[in-house]
């Protein structure tokens, strides 16, 4: 019996049964379906990366992955609801690229991703394009940069929104080619390819799934993607990075659970999840959205969430961006 009257051995059984409880949580989690919360509606990329990513869960698992679609201001609204939930490893989140910058936009939201969140994997990467009405007489980067400098209105370029990605994309293509084409902010980016189509507007940027069916059509011309290297999908269309060094901005998809969810079972899930994001199938599908997979660790996602973090901050800040 030590100084404060307890025996050792309750001591060490106290411990024993602690640990033993952590290793019972960690082998028997999930005993119930989870649910992944995104911020984009059902049918969009990530809807559909998510239900592939939660069928390969639960052919290892034997428990559903449920995907909530809950659209609404440009994502945050999933944020507050997952923030709200219980950190018990049965509410997940996918953080996205547009998600990042809607809370640099937002700068009155109350979401934190930094303190909110803990990361588990990001899924992958994906390029958008940019692209022109095939009769704009541009048909490469360096010919684009000649006509902005020279065109008398403005060239104008669409996105689907103030603030959001595509906008984000043109501002630093501006930025670094010493342009000033016009920004024209839509609703959605589906309105900004068709005005591209019918000449509205000269030019915009889109996610590569959601530009591809009309590249391949040729009602646009693609001049470049935003990724440093080349797609897969568009092995001929050049990184816009090749004309422009540095240029870089792109699409990511992730997933994070509410912090202060058990850290065996975030490490469980992670380690769970990378393995089936590294699967050949799994690739095979993502590859035909266009998405180079990624599949990292928890520490992985960390770091990337903290320089992608950085980055849109300085590029929102630069473009004079912000919304109540």
């Amino acid at each position: 019996m030590n100084k404060l009257g307890v025996r050792p051995a309750a001591v060490l059984s106290v411990i024993l049964l602690a640990m033993s409880g952590s290793v019972v949580l960690s082998a028997g989690y999930p005993e119930k379906p989870i649910r992944l919360v995104i911020g984009s509606a059902a049918g969009s990329g990530p809807d559909i990366i998510s239900r592939f990513l939660a069928d390969r869960l639960y052919t290892k698992w034997g428990q559903r992955v449920i995907v909530d679609s809950r659209p609404g201001v440009a994502g945050l609204l999933s944020a507050d609801i997952v923030t709200r939930s219980a950190a018990d490893g049965y509410t997940w989140m996918m953080l996205t690229s547009q998600l990042l910058v809607a809370t640099s936009v937002y700068q009155n939201n109350k979401v934190n991703l930094a303190k909110d969140f803990a990361s588990l994997s990001l899924i992958g990467q994906v390029p958008f394009v940019l692209v022109v009405n095939p009769q704009i007489p541009a048909k490469n980067i360096a010919e684009l940069i000649d006509l902005a400098k020279k065109s008398n209105p403005a060239l104008r370029y669409g996105s689907a929104g103030t603030g959001a990605s595509e906008h984000l994309c043109g501002f630093l293509f501006n930025k670094m080619t010493q342009t000033t084409m016009l920004h024209v902010p839509y609703k959605g980016v589906g309105q900004a390819i068709a005005d591209t189509v019918a000449r509205e507007v000269h030019l915009t940027y889109g996610v590569l799934p959601a530009v591809l069916p009309m590249v391949q059509a040729g009602r646009v011309r693609a001049l470049g993607v935003t990724t440093a290297k080349r797609a897969s999908l568009l092995p001929d269309v050049p990184a816009i990075a090749e004309t422009v060094p540095g240029y870089e901005n792109f699409g990511w998809y992730s997933v994070v659970a509410p912090s202060g969810t058990p850290l065996e079972i975030l490490n469980k899930v992670s380690a769970d999840m990378v393995k089936v994001i590294h699967e050949p199938a799994f690739g095979e599908q993502m590859k035909g959205l266009g998405m180079e997979v990624s599949g990292t660790t928890r520490s992985e996602l960390d770091a990337f969430r903290a320089d992608q973090t950085r980055r849109i901050t300085e590029l929102v800040k630069a473009a004079s961006v912000s919304a109540q």
